[in-house]
């Protein structure tokens, strides 16, 4: 009697070459993705001072100039300074300060929410609010760039600066319940977008306007250079 036949075993794949061709597609996949960023970056960082320009202008009306300045521990600075933090002196057309304009950051609820708020400092409030660059999801979260309602609170939303803060903490409330000059009316819907615009503005303007509001005397067009 004849022995079955027995199935055809196939031989194992060799495990070297197969790793060896993996590893190459990830590193080669690495590569490509640093390369792509690389050469993103320019364009993306120009964006990006593209829109903090034209936001800083908007958000202070009746800028005609304006100055990046940073400041430390040392006091001011007309150049970037290590650990320095960056805000802008802005002035009208006759070379009078208008008010100051600085960025801020928060996590809204699909990613950062970046802003510059523009603060004066005859009426002690900040007077205007532009988006800078946010992932929040659109038709909802997305209107805090251009809801009018929203954007109203920033028409004169107060920001008192005293020795270690602000007289009177910027908070956000729900749609309808606001009641103070410091109280920011969130969208409804889109809560947690509208408290990081809150926060963004608070925490930026809690640790800068303090010290900023001491030296509103040096801050002139003519130091610039």
């Amino acid at each position: 009697m004849n022995a079955p036949l027995q199935p055809a075993v196939a031989p194992p794949t060799p495990a070297r070459p197969m790793i060896l061709v993996l590893g190459g597609i990830a590193t080669l996949s690495g590569l490509l993705v640093v390369l792509v960023y690389h050469l993103t970056l320019p364009r993306i960082e120009a964006n990006h001072r593209a829109a903090v320009e034209a936001a800083v202008f908007a958000v202070l009306p009746g800028a005609a100039c304006r100055q990046s300045l940073w400041l430390d521990e040392a006091g001011l600075h007309h150049q970037p300074v290590k650990g320095g933090r960056e805000f802008h002196a802005v002035f009208d057309g006759d070379g009078r300060l208008l008010g100051i304009a600085a960025e801020g950051v928060a996590q809204g609820y699909a990613g950062p929410v970046r802003l510059i708020w523009g603060w004066r400092p005859d009426c002690r409030c900040i007077v205007g609010m532009r988006i800078v660059g946010m992932t929040e999801t659109p038709g909802l979260g997305d209107k805090v760039a251009s809801d009018e309602a929203f954007l109203a609170n920033f028409a004169a939303l107060e920001a008192r600066p005293t020795a270690d803060g602000l007289e009177h903490p910027i908070v956000t409330v729900r749609h309808g319940r606001k009641q103070q000059p410091w109280e920011i009316d969130a969208i409804s819907g889109a809560t947690i977008s509208s408290r990081a615009v809150g926060e963004a503005i608070a925490r930026s303007a809690e640790t800068l306007l303090p010290r900023v509001a001491g030296l509103l005397e040096k801050l002139t067009v003519e130091e610039e250079g």
